[in-house]
C-alpha cells in the first residue's frame, strides 16, 4: 500500500524536497500505524536536509519527528491504545525520522493521548521542542521552584516551551530575545528578559542557577559567567558544544551538560498535563499543507519565526 511523503535524495536547499509516493509502513511488534494529521518542524530538519547531520549515510529520506495524528493499526503486543485514538508524541532521534507522511510507525509509548483542549496543529508543534526543554531543565538541570534560570532564545521553538516549563516549575525566568519579541514572552510569563541586540547578556545577568544553552557559538563559554558556583549549563547544540566548555565550568564549580532529545512517555505525560491545565501553548508561526514542505524550510531557515512550524497533512 503505497502513501505520500516528503523526499529527499540528495543533500541541499529547500528544492530537493519532493512529495512522492513511497511505501507505507507496517507496525512491528508494540508499534502503532498512526496516521499523520500534523508534523512539526524543526531547526534540526533544515539543518539535516542541507548537510545530512546523523543520517549523512542513510540518503534518500523522508524527514521530521514531530507527529500529531490518529491510531489507525498496531502491531502485536500493543495494548495502550485503540483505532481511532488521537495522539502526539516524537519519533526517535535521530534515526527513527519520517514524519513528513501520511503514515508514520513508532513504539505506542512514544506517544500520548493528545489532550482534547488543543487541535492536531498545536499538539505537533510540541514533542521534540516540548521534549527538549523539559529534559534539559527537569531531568538534567533539577530546576527547582524559586531557582534563577536564563533561557536563551526564548522566543524560539524551544525557548518559548521552557519559558513556560520553568514558570510551572517555580523558577524565576530570565530570557535573551529580540525587543520585538519581549511582551510575547511577558505574556508567557518571563520575569525578565535581555534585549540580545543591544545588550550583552554575560554583563548583566548574574547568580542563575541554570543556563538552557541553545545558541551555540560563544554563548556557552559566555553564559559561565551568569552562573553562580554549584549551577548548571546544559547545552542543546553540541556540534558548536566549545571544548573548553567543561573544562572552564569544572574549574569555576559549575556543572556543564551536553545533551540529545530521546523519545520519553513520562515527560510526554507531563507536558500532555500541563497543556491540559492551562500552563503550557505552542505559538504556531505557520501552518502550511504537507506539499509546501520547501516552502517552510525557507521560512524556518529566516531564524526570525517565534514558535513553530507545522505541516498539515490532507487525507
Amino acid at each position: 500500500m503505497k502513501m505520500k511523503a516528503i523526499r529527499q535524495d540528495v543533500l541541499g536547499g529547500p528544492e530537493v524536497l519532493k512529495l512522492v509516493e513511497v511505501e507505507r509502513p507496517v507496525p512491528g511488534p508494540t508499534e502503532v500505524l498512526v496516521r499523520v494529521e500534523a508534523a512539526g518542524l524543526n531547526p534540526t530538519d533544515w539543518k539535516t536536509r542541507a548537510g545530512g547531520g546523523f543520517l549523512r549515510d542513510e540518503l534518500p529520506f523522508v524527514l521530521g519527528y514531530d507527529v500529531s495524528g490518529v491510531v489507525e493499526d498496531s502491531g502485536i503486543g500493543q495494548a495502550l491504545y485503540k483505532p481511532g485514538d488521537e495522539v502526539f508524541g516524537m519519533l526517535k532521534y535521530p534515526d527513527a525520522h519520517g514524519a513528513f507522511a501520511e503514515y508514520v510507525t513508532a513504539p505506542s509509548r512514544h506517544f500520548v493521548r493528545k489532550p482534547a483542549t488543543v487541535d492536531h496543529v498545536q499538539a505537533a508543534g510540541i514533542p521534540l521542542a516540548g521534549l527538549t526543554a523539559y529534559q534539559a531543565l527537569v531531568d538534567v538541570a533539577g530546576l527547582k521552584g524559586g531557582q534563577r534560570v536564563l533561557i536563551h532564545a526564548a522566543a524560539g521553538g524551544v525557548g518559548h516551551l521552557a519559558v513556560q516549563i520553568a514558570k510551572a516549575r517555580g523558577a524565576y525566568v530570565i530570557g535573551t530575545a529580540s525587543a520585538a519579541k519581549h511582551e510575547f514572552l511577558r505574556g508567557l510569563g518571563a520575569d525578565e528578559l535581555v534585549d540580545y541586540r543591544s545588550e550583552d547578556f554575560a554583563e548583566v545577568v548574574r547568580d542563575v542557577d541554570v543556563v538552557l544553552e541553545t545558541i551555540g557559538g560563544d554563548y556557552g563559554l559566555r553564559s559561565l559567567r551568569t552562573l553562580r558556583k554549584g549551577g548548571t549549563i546544559v547545552s542543546l547544540v553540541l556540534r558548536d558544544l566549545s571544548p573548553d566548555l567543561h573544562r572552564q565550568a569544572a574549574e569555576l564549580g559549575i556543572r556543564s551538560e551536553g545533551m540529545l532529545v530521546e523519545p520519553d512517555h513520562a515527560a510526554m505525560r507531563a507536558l500532555a498535563a500541563l497543556v491540559e491545565a492551562g500552563r503550557l501553548r505552542v505559538e504556531i508561526a505557520a501552518a502550511l499543507p504537507l506539499a509546501e514542505a520547501a516552502k517552510a524550510h525557507e521560512l524556518g531557515e529566516t531564524n526570525r519565526v517565534t514558535g513553530k512550524i507545522v505541516l498539515t497533512v490532507p487525507h
